[in-house]
């Protein structure tokens, strides 16, 4: 029992910091990614090619006055930048990200919990962030940040539903709603080629709900300075922005175990192909962000009712065909 209660313990520790350094450092990849697709060179002046700029942005964030409008709603507006990031950090626990290892013995999974709902926790933890958003909005009271923390909670949850169908058709497949099982039916050809069509709705809605470029409707600085998070300063600001980044690594995450088959590979670690796949698919996220411009709120809206809803349930209508008439 203190084997695996020990076991535990360093799997969190493990997972939870390297997610927190990862989302720290996605700022940094995409501003050397930003840079290198706009010609530039970025951040190079802290440390290395800039490596340290991070844990200057987090100082500086951390040292600067923490400004609230007289007019907030205190409690709440302390409240929401935490809600951003939580479910973002939890949803980490039921992802498998490696094979089983023996230790003194014991087959010790690589992940943190396996429970057979996996999925729907996972769908259940990522749909609290819109709360994080819109009470932000709300609490701050002011115009601009309550257009955008309306405007985000619309979006976050349209996406929602075209994202969750994208997903039906992998547990049709798979027959099961445990992550690791998914995983291990992907042993010999990958759900990707099953389901290409499920994997781009999935990457569309979920750079949605991520509320990034070209769906960043809720901050649009064209429009609303910077939406839902326009009163935020100090390290309030920054658990948004962890948030954001942290569920840019979850859905890579998500993706990769779904769609890409996981932690298997050949020749390399499990771990390592697992870590290779979600940087592969971030790098993805992170381009998107500079390759396309914003789309308007109408089009926005449009896009996710009128095309991807009915594309998700079509995905699914000839999955089950499918299946069926191989069966």
């Amino acid at each position: 029992m203190l084997f695996w209660i020990i076991a535990e313990i360093i799997k969190i520790l493990v997972v939870f910091t390297g997610l927190l350094l990862a989302a720290a450092y996605l700022t940094l990849l995409e501003r050397k990614v930003a840079a290198r697709i706009q010609n530039r060179l970025g951040p190079r002046e802290a440390g290395w090619h800039g490596i340290l700029q991070p844990i200057a942005d987090g100082i500086k964030l951390f040292f600067k006055e923490d400004i609230m409008p007289s007019g907030a709603n205190k409690a709440l507006f302390i409240l929401g930048p935490m809600i951003a990031v939580i479910p973002a950090l939890t949803t980490f626990s039921v992802i498998p990200f490696g094979a089983p290892i023996t230790i003194f013995g014991h087959a010790v999974p690589l992940q943190i919990t396996d429970v057979n709902i996996g999925i729907l926790l996972i769908l259940a933890f990522t749909s609290l962030g819109v709360y994080g958003v819109v009470l932000g909005g709300w609490a701050s009271n002011g115009k601009y940040s309550l257009l955008g923390g309306i405007r985000t909670a619309a979006q976050m949850v349209s996406y929602e539903i075209s994202l969750v169908l994208s997903i039906v058709g992998i547990i049709m497949i798979a027959g099961a709603l445990s992550l690791a099982h998914i995983v291990g039916e992907q042993s010999h050809i990958w759900f990707i080629v099953y389901q290409p069509v499920g994997f781009v709705i999935y990457l569309i809605a979920s750079t949605a709900e991520m509320n990034r470029v070209p769906f960043d409707l809720g901050e649009a600085e064209g429009e609303l300075v910077a939406g839902f998070h326009t009163e935020y300063s100090s390290m309030e600001f920054a658990f948004y922005f962890i948030g954001e980044y942290a569920q840019i690594v979850v859905n890579s995450a998500i993706i990769t175990t779904l769609f890409l088959g996981g932690w298997q590979g050949p020749f390399l670690p499990p771990v390592i192909w697992f870590l290779i796949k979600v940087s592969l698919v971030i790098l993805i996220y992170l381009w998107f962000r500079w390759t396309y411009p914003r789309l308007r709120y109408d089009e926005l809206m449009s896009f996710g009712w009128k095309f991807l809803l009915p594309l998700s349930l079509a995905n699914i209508v000839v999955t089950g065909f499918v299946m069926l008439f191989i069966r």
